[in-house]
């Protein structure tokens, strides 16, 4: 239990507090919480934060229902910020991203890998629902579930031959073209990445 007398809360009694996936280790964004917060926090399991725009405790995710749910809480060596390791559910950013550091201004430009897979799972998901001419993912859904199973048969005889053929590209050509057909297999039984990264979680303990 965190002695929260023991924290450094700046002049305003505030504390930034940073927020990290528990699946993928994205950091998904920076608030602040008072003490009412902190303890509103530990007591629900679910993360609460001061607005200072609004001068008010929030709940996150109570409008949207993109809620945080509190995994681990660290304590920086200093005393005066907060770690929180959560389960994120839907978009941590109010703008519909994953996360809030979305907007690159210096070094390597690239995303978070893992932002690649979820992208990925959104696409196919808005092909699911709504049908674009000359879309192949669209024709997997069409042709339905046996389509999509023959072709994961396909792709994983596909990696097995690359790997047997000891071609690093090759490897990573099929491994990649097997990853899209288990998302549209994922997608097809209204699942996600998110349900496996949870499993192998739960399997590593």
């Amino acid at each position: 239990m965190i002695d929260i007398s023991a924290l450094k809360f700046d002049q305003n009694g505030l504390l930034p507090v940073v927020v990290q996936d528990s699946l993928t280790g994205q950091v998904l964004m920076l608030a602040y919480m008072n003490k009412e917060a902190l303890e509103l926090t530990i007591q629900t399991g679910y993360m609460h934060y001061f607005s200072r725009s609004r001068n008010k405790i929030w709940r996150k995710g109570e409008t949207s229902g993109n809620v945080q749910k509190l995994k681990s809480l660290f304590l920086d060596c200093d005393g005066d910020t907060l770690l929180a390791i959560v389960e994120q559910t839907g978009a941590a950013c109010h703008t519909g991203n994953k996360a809030c550091f979305f907007t690159a201004l210096e070094g390597d430009k690239k995303k978070v890998t893992t932002d690649i897979i979820f992208e990925l799972m959104k696409t196919i998901n808005d092909r699911k629902q709504n049908k674009v001419e000359g879309s192949y993912t669209c024709y997997l859904f069409e042709k339905g579930l046996d389509k999509i199973l023959k072709k994961i048969g396909e792709e994983a005889t596909e990696v097995v031959i690359g790997a047997k053929n000891g071609q690093k590209e090759e490897i990573i050509y099929e491994v990649s073209d097997l990853v899209y057909h288990l998302s549209v297999l994922l997608a097809y039984f209204d699942l996600d990445w998110t349900d496996i990264f949870k499993s192998l979680e739960e399997r590593s303990k």
